[in-house]
């Protein structure tokens, strides 16, 4: 049970809708963008100090997508051996957005979580205003989206293409096609912290968990804290949660910038 409301935590706190409303929604951000195709940020997870798996956030190379040249970033998460004996997990995550990016054009999701697989695809249908998610083929009834709006994945590249304050409360609207919600983050403060034996100058970041469920729902002192690098990059270096089941941590292990 443990393994299984880890990894629940794990795949929660690297989807939680963060976000910054952008001083002017749909403008261009060509050529501004901090991340580059090639780019490889590669986490270790952790839960009560024990290893848990890796994760690995990656920029792909640009791809036609309805015609269209579209960004593409990739993410995978799995176990280590240990927890493969109680809950293994095999899963991964795939987002397009237009170019210049300004919002999302499909999600896709494969999961393997002990015993359950799903393959879930999200369309964003810009005429319409909604999202439609299906699952293994088998579509759900759309729900409506804000102009601008980003999946779960694409919003954390988003929300790297925006400047960071203390103390402001920042908005971007996210769906994952289930759901479509304002996700907000608070710029708690500024800060200098050690992550794998290197120290970085960071921005605080903490999530609004009122959108988020599972074991944060269930959690009455839940919290959930981001350190995210003060500099153009803005590479989230650790993650920290604490819910009713005990803490987790993401650390930053491995960062491999993407060709210009």
């Amino acid at each position: 049970m443990r393994g299984r409301v880890l990894i629940l935590m794990l795949l929660t706190i690297c989807l939680a809708p963060l976000g910054a409303a952008a001083p002017s929604v749909g403008a261009p951000l060509e050529g501004e963008a901090p991340f580059r195709p090639g780019e490889r940020l590669t986490y270790h997870l952790s839960w009560e100090l024990i290893p848990a798996g890796t994760a690995w956030m990656e920029v792909m190379p640009d791809r036609e997508f309805q015609g269209r040249e579209a960004h593409r970033f990739v993410m995978t998460v799995q176990t280590n051996a240990f927890f493969d004996r109680f809950y293994k997990v095999r899963d991964r995550l795939e987002s397009y957005t237009d170019r210049p990016m300004r919002r999302a054009l499909l999600f896709r999701k494969t999961q393997q979580e002990g015993k359950r697989h799903r393959n879930i695809e999200v369309i964003f249908d810009w005429d319409r205003m909604q999202a439609e998610l299906s699952n293994f083929g088998k579509k759900q009834k759309p729900v409506a989206v804000l102009d601008g709006a980003f999946d779960p994945l694409s919003v954390l590249y988003a929300f790297r293409l925006l400047p960071l304050e203390e103390h402001k409360v920042l908005e971007l609207p996210v769906s994952d096609g289930r759901k479509a919600v304002m996700g907000r983050v608070r710029v708690a403060a500024r800060e200098r912290v050690r992550v794998m034996g290197r120290d970085y100058q960071a921005f605080v970041l903490e999530p609004d968990l009122k959108d988020l469920g599972g074991v944060f729902r269930k959690s009455q002192e839940a919290s959930l804290r981001i350190w995210v690098t003060d500099d153009e990059a803005r590479i989230p270096v650790k993650v920290t949660s604490k819910v009713a089941v005990g803490s987790f941590v993401a650390e930053l292990q491995d960062a491999r910038p993407g060709s210009p």
